[in-house]
């Protein structure tokens, strides 16, 4: 059963954020520079229209009209040409903090444990590589510099509205209450529903990919009906998530809009008052009702980047919680004494039920050994438990005398590796593809792996060789060929011992016998251990181990066990026939 990968709480999330701003300290003083004289440019127009009602009033001559006029002009070319440095270096910050973050993020999901992403599933990964990171992406492009420019803008404005009048500003304040206490109500109840939104198109991104991907496996067991009210479920708890973040967006959005007129309504009324009274002037008046009217924008932008800010915020928690996944294990730096692999009293279970009971299996250097047995028996995990994927419950599995566990990834990847029926092809080359493996490798070496995997023959067809772009959008590659092009990685890395899980099972009966019989020539002298239904790898086999409800009940030579009569020999005898 999948588990939900771990979401950042607010204190790492401020965390995360100071050290991105950090990095980026000088590039986003001078964009927050450049946005402050944009904003005090804009602010030059209310205070000398004010000025010039109040000269009007009093009596002018047109040379102060055009000089007005003049000093306006000057104003907005001014606002127009800072707005444009000011916005051209806030995309350039932001596009270079989402560069670093998204780095990050593919390191920290290339660094986490394969025991946790299998666990996790594919949706909650697939959801955060996608839709989080395009949530995250949008915000700090697009919500975050708009906020900065709002922020600023408001700040100035009401300084602004203050220097002109002190007392007709004092009217501004009259939507703030309504203001205040709508958007606590909202920003108290949206991240508890932002996050159930994300959680919910998560699961149902799941529930879809792995029915895709077992299409087969759903037709062959009728298993088509429980899938579509698997994801029926899913989309109507979609449907409920979006429905509350619907219903926080449809109470709040009003409030505010609210709180946007009353307080020009209310400088214009109370300015009034206080012109008539003698206790400001005309052109007072204007300049702060001008700021009042002015004032909304920012405010307006605030409040509507507010709702895209905790879209971002929300995926932001889910990618950054990544990194909170502790590892399954602390190298301690010892150093194998040999390739041999053992594996004592292993005991291993998903969940609260042991599905590998008291393993007990010594490899020796060189050996081929195989693992047989009905489906669901444990072969698959304790061919992951052998490789250093999984570690064990109880017990150990020691390569030279060192616990797997204790080896770092990349010492472990060149002591044991595991080739499964699952494969993946990049976006790039062939070239490219097969250097993942072995990056220092010349075409010689790339192309004598692609022989050693009888794939020179899919090679040739292909109109650019090593140099034809393959995975998706490029040159189709078949899954037969696909698989190939995964084992040919795999006598690249050249390791000591290596798990086949089902490698071949993508080739036809032929081509696999074929392919495995030049693998066993390429790979001798490596430890294999090969676990597969087809059972001519059990007869090439040096030893050959029945798996059975977690435990091993047979072990010896393909002779010794059909001699036996015991499961392996019934199983020869039914599989042979």
């Amino acid at each position: 059963m999948s588990t939900t990968l771990p979401v950042a709480g607010s204190a790492v999330l401020r965390a995360e954020t100071r050290g991105l701003l950090r990095e980026s300290r000088r590039p986003l003083v001078v964009a927050l520079g450049l946005h402050a004289l944009a904003a005090i440019a804009g602010l030059v127009g209310p205070w000398m229209l004010g000025a010039l009602v109040e000269a009007i009033s009093k009596g002018t001559t047109t040379s102060y009209v055009d000089r007005v006029g003049l000093v306006l002009t000057v104003a907005v070319v001014a606002q127009t040409l800072l707005t444009r440095w000011a916005r051209r270096a806030s995309f350039v910050l932001a596009e270079s903090v989402f560069a670093r973050l998204r780095e990050q993020f593919i390191e920290r999901v290339l660094r986490l444990p394969l025991s946790t992403v299998e666990r996790a599933g594919t949706g909650d990964l697939v959801s955060r590589t996608t839709g989080d990171i395009d949530a995250v992406a949008h915000t700090v492009r697009f919500a975050v510099p708009e906020t900065l420019i709002a922020a600023i803008t408001l700040l100035l404005t009401c300084g602004a509205m203050v220097l002109a009048g002190p007392l007709i500003a004092a009217g501004a304040l009259v939507g703030v209450p309504l203001l205040v206490l709508g958007t606590r109500w909202y920003l108290h109840r949206a991240p508890a529903g932002y996050l159930w939104e994300r959680r919910a198109y998560a699961a149902l991104a799941g529930t879809v990919t792995e029915t895709v991907d077992g299409a087969r496996t759903v037709e062959a067991l009728r298993l088509g009906e429980r899938r579509v009210e698997r994801a029926d479920a899913d989309l109507a708890e979609a449907y409920r998530a979006e429905r509350r973040t619907l219903f926080l967006r449809t109470v709040w959005f009003p409030t505010v809009e609210l709180a946007y007129a009353l307080p020009v309504a209310a400088t214009l009324a109370w300015g009034s008052w206080l012109a008539v009274a003698g206790h400001a002037t005309l052109g007072q008046v204007t300049a702060v009702v001008l700021y009042s009217v002015q004032i909304v924008d920012p405010v307006d932008r605030l409040v509507s980047w507010l709702d895209e800010i905790q879209v971002g915020a929300t995926g932001f928690a889910r990618i950054v919680g990544v990194a909170e996944v502790p590892d399954d294990r602390v190298a301690t730096g010892a150093e194998p004494d040999g390739e041999d692999v053992t594996a004592a009293k292993v005991r291993f279970a998903y969940r609260e039920r042991d599905v590998l009971r008291g393993i007990d299996l010594s490899l020796q250097p060189g050996e081929r050994l195989a693992m047989v047995g009905p489906s669901g028996a444990g072969k698959s995990t304790l061919g992951r438990l052998l490789a250093g994927i999984h570690p064990p419950r109880a017990g150990r599995v020691d390569v030279g005398g060192v616990p797997l566990v204790d080896l770092p990834l990349e010492r472990l990847r060149r002591e044991v590796v595991l080739v499964t029926q699952e494969h993946h092809v990049f976006v790039g080359t062939l070239r490219d593809n097969l250097l993942l493996a072995a990056p220092d490798s010349g075409d010689e070496r790339l192309l004598a792996a692609l022989g050693a995997v009888d794939a020179l023959e899919w090679f040739a067809s292909l109109p650019h060789g090593l140099d034809t772009v393959v995975g998706s959008g490029g040159h189709p590659v078949p899954p037969a060929a696909a698989q190939q092009v995964a084992l040919a990685r795999i006598v690249l890395a050249d390791p000591h011992t290596l798990v086949l899980d089902e490698a071949t099972s993508l080739l036809d009966p032929r081509a696999a016998r074929h392919l495995e019989r030049s693998l066993s020539a390429v790979l001798s002298g490596r430890t294999v251990v090969a676990i597969a239904h087809r059972l001519h790898t059990a007869h090439d086999a040096d030893r050959v181990a029945v798996v059975e409800d977690g435990q091993i009940s047979e072990l010896g030579s393909h002779d010794e066990l059909v001699a036996a009569r015991g499961p392996y020999s019934a199983l020869w005898a039914s599989w042979h026939a």
